[in-house]
């Protein structure tokens, strides 16, 4: 190995580069450092030892950056450039090690040790340095760089290490593979390395070759296929087409690139491009299928919102957009909530029911603000024809998708708040049933892969929000209902209809009808005088119709005459809207015989209902009138019957089915009635007509009747608490079995109100009547 260990060389840090001995190169030399030790060498000399730096992106390295093995050159020559830059002209003399740094201030300076070359034998050296003059040999040949002249200039070289060397300085190699080359002291080592290397080379240009092939190839077919082209346009022009169908594939083919769909989707649009090229422009099928690939790029098959997950946010937006419904915006803000806390959440299917104009569509649109989403609405009443849901098949030219796809691509995301507004108005005849192609769209485990007849391809619709709407469960197929998480939104109470009409729906109309507040103000006692008497909903859609009226009225007052302020109060109400037009739910005012207040739930809320009964001299026979549905009257007859059974305990004339005809009457004959909730109200009724005990005038009660006596559950127990509040009854008689409803009932009718629970007809008969003849 290296013998006589030297001293205090400069070393010259080189990037990108390697100097083998005997080597005669070039170097430029720009960097302080560098300057410095060149000039040091030129002092001393000439000698001067060049180290390869590790990383060429380093301006100034420390001596743990520069390899250790490197070669010490003589300067032959030393030129200064315009730009301050110096160029060397440089020799290798040997191979040396570095030992030790001795100066590293300014530049560096080194201890170092010449490194020998260690020989094999000589046979085997020179019948590897044949196999390598062969291996460069057939490099040139295929190299783009090397030639011919490069192989005559080493092929009388006769020492193999520097043969090695000088072949290792012609290919372009690493810096660690040159580096590698120059370590190397063993002389068939480093030839057998090198012929490794050259090995590696050839299978690389040979892969550049076949690859270069192919791209020209498909060069060819490109330029091929765009001289046809051009040739078919200047077919289509001497035929009087314009552009043919080049222009739209073009426009198509852009669309499809732009539409960032999934790769499978892809590959279905680009195939239908091919057909639609080759199909004649004449042809129905052309339009058919440039409709598929229109409907295809113009879904959202990848862009969604980033939901805004700030939960106080949300909350206050829901709060600005409506008063109450407590128990939506409490879902929301959970969905949001672990949103947040997953990331992963699919979208809930809710659905809200209720009464007209409750709000059910501007909350959904209220949600769809609140947390960031685009809002669609699809309008399902109506809707007979399964194909309005799933889509048409591609199968003639008016084919379209159905309305659930329609929808996203208005949305334009795929995680939208989407609204299915009256889905209980879906009907179905002999093109088939859409409630039962909506299972597929409203079910969580179905839903990411939704098919649609048009599009065919699986769509997912597993992010969307969808919340449907409905006034009527009953009329939903169960399995449909099952899939959807049911909000029942009730109607408002008075108090609640006040805060509507202060909040919304007055500043509302005063902007539309061009008000300020200044200019018309409604007290607070005509507003309820306004939705007590000019209203009877469970909403407020008519009550702002009203306000709309106001308006519209006080608006004709300015412009008309000198006043500029119009103040709404009782009295005025009637001059601007004429008569009240409903009457006022009032409890009686006197103690009854043969009429007892019942408590009603209709589509307009709830209603106080009153039952009367009359006897007269007959033979038994049972009449019921008022518009009474079957359910009612079964009540009345299980009534009649459980009464005629406990005639003793009741102290009635066992026989009084003989000598009495017995008539049932519920007012309001034109308003249809039904449902079982009348039955303790209907037996009430008759026990007081029977045995001439009043009803307290008081009470209201509701609940169903067994042949029994027994008062089983009913619904709608907070609209009815509300129509008995308004009526101004203090008592309600209600079944025990409904005491979980009594937490939706608002605290001010609480306060008002006594809940009394009841399990069987003695109990409601002993809260209900008076003793008879007994007085006020």
């Amino acid at each position: 190995m290296g013998n006589d260990k030297q001293t205090d060389i400069p070393l010259l840090p080189l990037r990108g580069v390697v100097v083998y001995p005997s080597q005669v190169m070039h170097l430029d030399v720009g960097r302080d450092q560098s300057v410095k030790a060149l000039e040091e060498a030129m002092m001393r000399d000439h000698h001067i030892l060049l180290a390869t730096q590790r990383e060429t992106s380093l301006d100034t390295p420390s001596k743990d950056d520069v390899y250790k093995t490197g070669t010490v050159a003589h300067i032959k020559q030393m030129v200064n450039l315009p730009n301050g830059t110096r160029r060397i002209l440089v020799e290798g003399l040997n191979r040396a090690e570095v030992q030790g740094f001795t100066n590293e201030d300014e530049f560096f300076v080194v201890s170092y040790e010449n490194l020998e070359e260690e020989h094999g034998e000589t046979v085997e050296e020179q019948a590897m340095m044949r196999m390598l003059m062969e291996d460069f040999q057939e490099f040139t040949k295929v190299s783009k760089k090397l030639n011919q002249e490069t192989f005559d200039s080493v092929k009388d070289i006769e020492d193999p290490g520097h043969l090695a060397d000088i072949i290792s300085s012609h290919l372009s190699l690493k810096i660690q593979h040159k580096q590698r080359v120059l370590e190397i002291v063993h002389v068939p080592e480093r030839i057998d390395y090198i012929m490794q290397l050259i090995t590696n080379e050839k299978e690389v240009l040979s892969m550049e070759k076949k690859i270069g092939q192919r791209v020209k190839h498909s060069m060819e077919r490109t330029q091929r296929e765009y001289y046809l082209r051009e040739q078919l346009k200047a077919i289509q022009k001497e035929l009087g087409e314009k552009d043919g169908k080049t222009g739209e594939v073009a426009e198509l083919k852009e669309k499809i690139e732009q539409a960032d769909m999934p790769e499978r989707i892809e590959n279905v649009a680009y195939k239908e491009l091919d057909r639609y090229e080759k199909v004649p422009q004449s042809s129905a099928e052309s339009s058919v299928i440039r409709n598929y690939i229109e409907w295809l790029v113009s879904l959202p098959w990848t862009d969604e919102t980033t939901d805004n997950l700030e939960i106080n946010r949300a909350e206050r937006i829901l709060n600005e957009d409506h008063y109450g419904l407590d128990q939506v915006k409490e879902r929301v803000l959970e969905y949001l909530s672990v949103q947040k806390l997953t990331d992963s959440l699919k979208g809930p299917i809710l659905c809200l029911v209720g009464p007209p104009g409750v709000g059910k569509t501007s909350l959904a649109k209220s949600v769809a603000r609140a947390i960031g989403r685009n809002f669609v609405r699809a309008s399902l009443g109506g809707v007979r024809d399964e194909a309005e849901i799933r889509g048409h098949r591609r199968t003639y030219v008016g084919a379209m998708p159905g309305r659930v796809i329609q929808g996203m691509k208005k949305a334009e995301t795929i995680n939208p708040v989407f609204l299915l507004d009256e889905i209980d108005k879906m009907a179905s005849d002999f093109r088939g049933d859409p409630s039962s192609a909506m299972l597929e769209v409203l079910d969580p485990e179905q839903n990411h892969s939704y098919s649609d007849h048009f599009i065919e391809e699986p769509y997912d619709l597993s992010k969307v929000m969808f919340i449907a709407t409905a006034n009527n469960l009953s009329t939903i197929p169960g399995p449909l209902l099952d899939r959807m998480e049911v909000i029942t939104i009730a109607g408002y109470t008075e108090l609640e209809k006040l805060h509507i009409s202060k909040q919304h729906l007055i500043p509302r109309q005063l902007k539309e009808n061009g008000l300020s507040k200044g200019q018309l103000q409604i007290r607070d006692d005509a507003i309820l005088k306004l939705i007590r008497m000019y209203t009877r909903e469970a909403g407020v859609r008519n009550l702002e119709r009203q306000f709309a009226s106001i308006c519209r009225k006080a608006a004709k007052i300015i412009v008309s005459s000198e006043q500029k302020r119009v103040v709404i109060t009782e009295k005025r109400l009637e001059e601007l809207l004429g008569k009240p037009r409903f009457r006022y739910g009032q409890a009686e005012t006197d103690h009854q015989i043969g009429a007892a207040t019942g408590l009603a739930y209709t589509q307009a809320g709830g209603d106080t209902l009153s039952i009367e009964v009359s006897l007269s001299k007959g033979t038994g026979k049972l009449t019921l009138t008022g518009k009474l549905g079957d359910v009612m009257k079964e009540s009345a007859k299980a009534a009649f019957s459980y009464i005629r059974s406990r005639t003793d305990e009741l102290k009635i004339e066992p026989d009084f089915h003989e000598k009495y005809d017995v008539h049932i009457h519920v007012p309001e004959g034109a308003t249809p009635k039904d449902g079982p909730s009348a039955g303790i109200t209907m037996a009430t009724a008759l026990v007081s007509a029977l045995t001439n005990r009043p009803v307290r005038k008081e009470v209201g009660m509701t609940g169903e009747i067994t042949l029994r006596g027994r008062v089983l559950p009913i619904g709608g127990l907070k609209e009815k608490s509300l129509s008995a509040h308004r009526a101004g009854l203090t008592t309600i008689l209600m079944p025990a079995e409904n005491e979980k409803d009594l937490e939706e009932i608002p605290d001010s009718i609480k306060e008002d109100l006594n809940f009394v629970k009841v399990k069987h007809l003695d109990e409601v008969l002993d809260q209900a009547l008076l003793p008879p003849n007994e007085d006020e």
